[in-house]
């Protein structure tokens, strides 16, 4: 989120050289500089000691592709308990183990993403509202189910090659 308006008193901001950073919406009354906003999330790739790992189906994210379990940071909780936390809601499933892999820039939802491995013991699903379907896909047909080139994608592929 990029601001025109001061967040904290409403008057307009105005473009101001800030040090190396370039131009940036200023407010000189409240004398500060508004920097570009984004949600922090994790997505996750979530594997079991079988080779597989568990892709979703949410058909508000996509009705043609699978997607990792993946969700929004709440203030005051860690990258990890996020992940324990989401995996719990969407899958029903406990992580035994935790590997963070690497941040993944989403500009098109002005997200950053950070991108984990999750350990799990193979277990049926219990499904939360929001996940349409489930399941458990061998490392080597996982790649064919999400979308080429997406964050999905790219931690799966790592994690798969890794």
């Amino acid at each position: 989120m990029r601001f025109e308006y001061c967040p904290y008193c409403g008057g307009r901001a105005k473009m101001r050289e800030i040090g190396d950073e370039g131009l940036i919406p200023y407010c000189a009354a409240c004398a500060i500089p508004l920097w570009d906003m984004f949600t922090t999330s994790v997505i996750a790739a979530v594997v079991n000691a079988c080779g597989e790992v568990a892709l979703l189906r949410q058909n508000y994210v996509s009705t043609t592709n699978y997607v990792c379990v993946a969700g929004v940071m709440k203030p005051g909780e860690s990258a990890e308990e996020t992940v324990v936390r989401e995996i719990g809601e969407e899958l029903g499933l406990r992580v035994s183990a935790l590997q963070y892999i690497k941040s993944y820039p989403y500009e098109k939802k002005d997200m950053l993403m950070l991108g984990f491995r999750a350990v799990v013991e193979k277990e049926a699903f219990s499904l939360s509202g929001e996940v349409d379907a489930a399941r458990w896909v061998k490392f080597e047909d996982a790649l064919s189910l999400l979308r080429e080139g997406s964050i999905a994608w790219q931690l799966v592929k790592t994690v798969i090659e890794g």
